[in-house]
């Protein structure tokens, strides 16, 4: 698929024939060599690094990295799709299906604030499930963006769709020196969109530009859809979409909400995620060696050329 940041392809890994998720990102495009050297702490490699050893069940991890003529990205492949076609392909989500996504973003997110990292780029794009079925685990993805392309060109590609930006970034042009708060704002967003089928700031049938719309808080309310919705997810959502950063709802705060306080919600995600600890499991056993692979000749070397180190399909996923 295609995305603002980049172009992802479906690959196999050789040794074991698994599937994953390779993210390319042009440095052309993001004029990313001239960045760094106005900026000599942009090191790619080493944020890379720091970024591999992040791991949690709701975080898509980054399995390799390689800095050829461009970047190469091999993640862990969702079979899910994005929480945008899921959101686009039912109009509108279950408010109990909403209530188990929303619990693993804030568990995600929270993590990642733990861990120093504000992700300044959610939307349900960024957002990945890990099956077709209703009931799955999600996982963030394209944390850190800001280390790999740069402050400026991040921002000139947030910017372009500003959809899920907070008031504050808007505010500024530049998301240097921001805090968390900005993340939660994107995610009173994506709950928004999830429990009603429709953004909160459009420049559809309005005369106000977006930014007037997010800067000054003012949603467009549609009394009918929301009547479907309940008070409590109601209010976490007002609560997350408050102008003022320093008054806005934290992870923390959202975790602990009543609308989340749901025993039966959080047992069926500890069993998703058993699940998948034993899909892991299962998969970690060696693959037997492929009878249609060449072997390689006494003394010949694996190909140095990183983007050959994957068997790329032609099938974009």
């Amino acid at each position: 698929g295609l995305g603002a940041c980049g172009e992802v392809k479906l690959a196999f890994e050789r040794k074991t024939c698994k599937k994953v998720a390779i993210k390319i990102i042009s440095k052309g495009k993001f004029a990313i060599g001239s960045e760094r050297e106005a900026d000599p702490a942009l090191d790619v490699e080493t944020e890379i690094e720091i970024l591999k050893k992040l791991n949690h069940p709701c975080i898509i991890k980054i399995k390799d990295f390689f800095d050829a003529e461009d970047y190469y990205i091999v993640l862990e492949l969702m079979e899910g799709g994005e929480l945008f076609d899921r959101v686009v392909g039912h109009k509108r989500l279950k408010e109990a299906t909403c209530k188990l996504y929303f619990y693993q973003m804030l568990l995600a997110v929270q993590y990642l604030h733990e861990n120093g990292i504000i992700h300044r780029d959610l939307k349900p794009e960024n957002v990945l499930l890990s099956s077709p079925k209703e009931d799955c685990l999600i996982k963030i993805t394209d944390f850190g963006q800001s280390k790999i392309l740069g402050e400026t060109s991040l921002m000139r590609t947030l910017c372009g769709t500003p959809t899920y930006l907070a008031p504050e970034v808007l505010n500024s042009f530049g998301t240097a020196g921001y805090n968390r708060a900005v993340d939660c704002w994107s995610l009173g967003v994506i709950l928004f969109i999830c429990l009603s089928g429709y953004p909160p700031f459009s420049e559809h049938k309005t005369q106000v530009s977006l930014k007037d719309q997010i800067t000054s808080g003012k949603y467009n309310f549609i009394p009918e859809v929301w009547a479907e919705v309940s008070e409590k997810a109601l209010d976490l959502v007002k609560k997350l979409l408050i102008v003022d950063p320093k008054a806005r709802f934290t992870t923390e705060e959202a975790l602990r909400h009543p609308w989340l306080q749901d025993e039966d919600m959080k047992r069926k995600f500890n069993n998703l995620l058993s699940e998948e600890d034993k899909l892991m499991a299962v998969t970690q056993v060696p693959a037997q060696p492929s009878t249609s692979r060449k072997r390689l000749l006494e003394g010949e070397a694996e190909s140095a050329d990183p983007t050959k180190r994957l068997a790329v399909c032609a099938a974009v996923s």
